[in-house]
C-alpha cells in the first residue's frame, strides 16, 4: 500500500528515537550487570526489548507503507556514566520519544491514516505510563533513600 511521504518521514524520525533508545538501554543494561546492580539490569534489558519492539512496530508500518526504514540514524542517544545520570538520560529520551510520538500522533490525524495513529497511540501509552514513569519513580527514589541505599536495593 502505498503510503503517505510526510508520514513516512515521521515514522522513521520515531525509528531514530528508538533505536537509540534501544542502544541506550543495552549500553545501561550490560553496565549495571557489570557493577552487580541485578535488578536495574534486568528491568533495564526488559526496556532493550520493549524498544526492539517499537522499533519492529515502525519497521514493519514503514514497509507496508512501501517506505524504506532508516536504520542509521540515532536521534537524542546519551551514555550515562553513573547511575544518576545513566537513568536521568534514559528519562530524557522517553521524553523526547513520548514528544515525537505526539507530533506524528497528530500528523496522522491530519492526513487520516488511523491505522497508523491507533499503532502510535499504543507506543504513547507504554513510554509514558511505563517507561517514562518507572524512570521518575527510580529518580524520585535515589532523592528520597540517598544514592547509597538506591544502590543497595538494586542489587
Amino acid at each position: 500500500m502505498k503510503g503517505n511521504t510526510v508520514i513516512i518521514e515521521k515514522l522513521n524520525g520515531l525509528l531514530a528515537f528508538e533505536l537509540a533508545a534501544m542502544d541506550q538501554y543495552f549500553i545501561h543494561s550490560q553496565m549495571y550487570d557489570d557493577w552487580g546492580l541485578s535488578k536495574l539490569f534486568a528491568r533495564i534489558s526488559h526496556e532493550f526489548d520493549d524498544e526492539k519492539g517499537h522499533a519492529t512496530k515502525l519497521i514493519e508500518r514503514i514497509l507496508f507503507l512501501e517506505g524504506t526504514p532508516n536504520m542509521v540514524n540515532r536521534d537524542g542517544l546519551e551514555i550515562g556514566t553513573d547511575v544518576p545520570s545513566m537513568l536521568a538520560s534514559d528519562l530524557r529520551v522517553e521524553y523526547a520519544v513520548a514528544d515525537a510520538l505526539k507530533d506524528a500522533i497528530a500528523t496522522c490525524e491530519a492526513e487520516k491514516d488511523f491505522v497508523t495513529r491507533d499503532m502510535l497511540l499504543v507506543l504513547l501509552d507504554d513510554t509514558e505510563m511505563d517507561h517514562a514513569h518507572w524512570l521518575e519513580q527510580q529518580l524520585g527514589l535515589i532523592e528520597r533513600l540517598g544514592l547509597p541505599n538506591y544502590l543497595q536495593s538494586q542489587m
